[in-house]
């Protein structure tokens, strides 16, 4: 089977030559950063991901690159990012069913509107189906089920069934909120996080490149478990020119996350480093606002996102992704 290519996220060894010492070869273990060239973050201990400064190697000096399998993380360390994300995504109803949180909000986002697979012994249960089809013919919405790396393995089996579509994989990506780099904000550019968001952050959101309905855009300043914080960027006459979404949320096992969602960026200041500056100022506010951890979510096949993230010191953590029953399919089969 011939060798893939790395791509950035993919922990990989890079036999190369030093360039000063021609005969010499020397190993780097590590996570890609980008393509074109090369650039790796050496790894941690044990194969983790760390927050080392990457490796810029040129094409001449690479002997061999191959993608290694990504460093196993702990079920409970997914369970806990997913755990913090369901808090900060809880719909406008959300009850508990054995092991699985069912949620149902504007019928858009997978996040508000999925079953999820949180209790510590969900990887190893049964799913209840019957229960949770019943749940969302309740509140007249699709069959939808969140299924994580590992802890949505019976998910997974009970869903790859022609009844089930499941969607494309999503990246979960976390950092540490220590060794934070410095804000570096423009000239005439500050940083501001309000306790709600107002008409002109709200017409800037898009969700997958599409603006929400009022009912949804509501449900992402509605009340959580937690705190929240709408963050902008404003140039020197109060235009917004960015925005984001931030909450602070607990996972259950003790620690205390800021998730980072909703980036918008105005069409007229793209590709100047704003999403990376309101990355960087979010990740300050999260630390000031008692968090220890942060995570994003993104689209695997989204490389462009995943490089503007792993400069903010994000690496990948695990992946999900979401299944959702044929609406013709009886319920209860």
């Amino acid at each position: 089977m011939p060798r893939r290519a790395p791509r950035p996220g993919d922990r990989v060894i890079v036999r190369r030559h030093l360039p000063d010492t021609p005969g010499h070869l020397t190993d780097v273990i590590g996570h890609v950063v980008s393509l074109g060239p090369l650039v790796v973050r050496p790894q941690s201990v044990g194969g983790l991901p760390s927050d080392a400064e990457a490796v810029t190697i040129p094409d001449e000096l690479i002997q061999v690159c191959k993608v290694l399998p990504p460093r196993r993380v702990r079920n409970s360390d997914i369970r806990a990012v997913e755990t913090a994300t369901a808090a900060a995504f809880p719909g406008i109803e959300h009850r508990w069913c054995g092991q699985w949180l069912l949620r149902a909000g504007d019928g858009i986002t997978e996040r508000s509107n999925s079953a999820a697979p949180l209790g510590r012994s969900a990887g190893l249960s049964e799913v209840p189906l019957r229960e949770i089809e019943a749940f969302y013919a309740e509140h007249d919405l699709p069959v939808r089920i969140l299924i994580p790396d590992r802890i949505g393995n019976p998910a997974r089996t009970v869903c790859a069934g022609p009844a089930w579509c499941t969607g494309p994989d999503i990246v979960v990506m976390t950092r540490p909120l220590h060794d934070l780099p410095v804000p570096d904000l423009p000239d005439g550019v500050t940083h501001r996080v309000d306790e709600q968001p107002d008409e002109e952050w709200l017409a800037l959101y898009h969700f997958r490149g599409r603006p929400l309905p009022e009912h949804a855009l509501n449900l992402l300043r509605t009340r959580i478990d937690g705190h929240m914080g709408f963050g902008r960027l404003l140039d020197a006459t109060g235009r917004t020119l960015a925005i984001t979404r931030g909450t602070i949320t607990e996972s259950g096992d003790g620690r205390t996350w800021l998730g980072y969602s909703a980036v918008e960026v105005v069409a007229d200041h793209r590709r100047r480093g704003l999403g990376t500056q309101l990355g960087t100022a979010m990740l300050h506010w999260g630390a000031q606002n008692g968090a220890e951890m942060a995570y994003l979510q993104v689209l695997a096949a989204n490389t462009a996102g995943i490089g503007l993230y792993d400069k903010l010191g994000f690496v990948e953590h695990h992946r999900h992704r979401y299944a959702e029953l044929d609406p013709r399919v009886t319920p209860g089969r």
